[in-house]
C-alpha cells in the first residue's frame, strides 16, 4: 500500500533522536524561544516581514478572522467571498463569526476560483478568503487587482500550497495575509501546527493578541508599553492579567517549534521532490482527457503539493478507479469537496440559493493520492501504471 503520509516529518529518525535530546535538556516547554525562532525563519522563507505561529492550519484561519474583525477591517454581516472547493474549516469562522460567507465556483481546469467565477460575485463582497487548492491557482495577478480595484480585503488559505510560485511570488503573498498547515503529511509538518503571514504590522499585533486570551504577554516591550498607555494600565501587577481584545488559547509548544526549527534545513529539499514527482506524474497521467478533465499549470512558475488531484469524466470511472486502489494506493476525496454539500453548511446558511457546477463535479468525480518526498521511483511507476491502464 502506497501511504497518503509515510512519516510524521520528513527524515523522521534523525529528527526524532534531536527532539528527544532537546525534551531531555529543555526547561521550558510552553511557547518560547524555539517557537519564535522559528516564526522566523518561516517568515524570511515566505519572504514575508511577519509569521505568527498557532496550535493548527485550521486555527490559523479562525486567528485570522477573529483579527480582522477585531480591527475592524470587516465587521458583523459582511459578505466574504470563499472558496466553494476548500477545507471546511476555511469557511467555518466565518460562519463562527457573524459573517456571510458567499461560495464561489471553481474552474475545474485549475480546481481554484478564476476571474471569471469570481467576477460574478465581486461587487457584493467585502473580503474574499482564496484557498490556494493543492499547490494550484488560477490567475491570482488578475484576482488581486479586481480585489484591490473594487476595495475587497483579500486573503489567502495557504495551507495546501507552501511553496508554489505565481509570476514570480510565493502563493501566500498575493492578500494581506495568508494561513499555512503543518499537520502531518503537509509540506512541513510539526505534528500539529499553523502560520499567519503578514507584511502588515498592525495586523501582526493583533493576530498575536488573538492567538494569546487577548492579552499582551508575547508583544515587545515597546508594543506592551504602547497599548497599556492607551488602556490606562500601569501596574505590573494586573498588566500580565488585562485582556485587551477578542481572544482564545491557541498557542503551541517548544515541542513543536523545535520540529519546525529542525525541518526548516530541509524546506527547499521537501518542496523540489514534492515538485518533481508531481511533474512526472502529471505528465502521464492528465494526458488521458478520455478518462479526466485536464488540470493547467503551465502558468506556475513552481507547484507544491502535497497531494496529486485527479477529476474524472464520470462518477463510473472514478469508482472503478476506487477499486483499482484498494489495498495499494491511498486515496482520498479532493479537499473537503464541495462545501455547499456538507451537512454543517446546510445547517446554517440555509439562505443559499442555486450550486457550483464545478466544485460539484470535482466533490462527485474527483480523488487524489498522496505525493509525499519519500516517494520510491518503483511506487511512482505503480501509480502511473494503475491510473494510465
Amino acid at each position: 500500500m502506497i501511504s497518503l503520509i509515510k512519516s510524521s516529518f520528513y527524515q523522521e529518525q534523525e529528527t526524532k533522536k534531536k527532539l528527544a535530546e532537546f525534551i531531555l535538556s529543555a526547561s521550558f516547554l510552553s511557547m518560547g524561544e524555539q517557537c519564535r525562532q522559528f516564526e522566523e525563519k518561516f517568515a524570511a522563507k515566505q519572504q514575508r516581514k511577519f509569521a505568527v505561529y498557532v496550535s493548527s492550519g485550521s486555527m490559523a484561519n479562525l486567528v485570522l478572522v477573529q483579527t480582522l474583525r477585531n480591527l475592524g477591517i470587516i465587521t458583523s454581516g459582511d459578505r466574504v467571498g470563499f472558496s466553494a472547493l476548500t477545507w471546511p474549516t476555511n469557511v467555518m469562522p466565518l460562519i463562527q463569526l457573524g459573517l456571510t460567507p458567499v461560495p464561489i465556483d471553481c474552474c475545474l481546469e485549475t480546481l481554484n476560483i478564476s476571474p471569471e467565477t469570481l467576477e460574478k460575485e465581486l461587487k457584493n463582497l467585502d473580503a474574499l478568503f482564496l484557498t490556494n487548492v493543492l499547490g494550484f491557482s488560477d490567475d491570482i495577478v488578475r484576482i488581486q487587482e479586481m480585489c484591490d480595484q473594487k476595495g475587497v480585503v483579500l486573503i489567502e488559505d495557504n495551507c495546501e500550497s507552501l511553496g508554489s510560485k505565481v509570476n514570480g511570488t510565493h502563493l501566500g503573498n498575493f492578500g494581506l495575509a495568508s494561513t499555512f498547515s503543518f499537520f502531518v503529511g503537509h509540506h512541513l509538518s510539526t505534528i500539529e501546527g499553523g502560520m499567519i503571514c503578514t507584511d502588515d504590522e498592525e495586523l501582526e499585533t493583533m493576530l498575536q493578541i488573538v492567538r494569546a486570551h487577548g492579552w499582551d504577554r508575547h508583544l515587545t516591550k515597546q508594543k506592551q508599553l504602547k497599548i497599556r498607555v492607551k488602556h490606562n494600565v500601569n501596574s505590573t501587577f494586573y498588566s500580565r492579567y488585562t485582556f485587551y481584545d477578542l481572544g482564545y488559547n491557541l498557542r503551541t509548544t517548544e515541542i513543536n517549534g523545535f520540529i519546525g526549527n529542525a525541518q526548516m534545513k530541509y524546506i527547499d529539499e521537501i518542496i523540489n521532490k514534492r515538485k518533481n514527482n508531481f511533474l512526472r506524474i502529471a505528465a502521464s497521467i492528465y494526458k488521458n482527457t478520455s478518462m479526466y478533465y485536464p488540470i493547467k499549470y503551465d502558468h506556475i512558475d513552481l507547484i507544491s503539493n502535497f497531494a496529486v488531484p485527479v477529476i474524472c469524466r464520470s462518477q463510473k470511472i472514478r469508482n472503478e478507479l476506487v477499486e483499482k486502489c484498494k489495498d495499494k494506493i491511498e486515496i482520498r476525496p479532493i479537499v473537503g469537496g464541495d462545501m455547499v454539500l456538507q451537512p454543517f453548511f446546510k445547517k446554517y446558511v440555509n439562505n443559499f440559493v442555486g450550486e457550483n457546477k464545478n466544485a460539484k463535479i470535482v466533490h462527485e468525480q474527483g480523488l487524489y493520492f498522496g505525493n509525499n518526498p519519500e516517494l520510491t521511483e518503483e511506487e511512482i511507476d505503480k501509480i502511473i501504471k494503475i491510473f494510465t491502464t
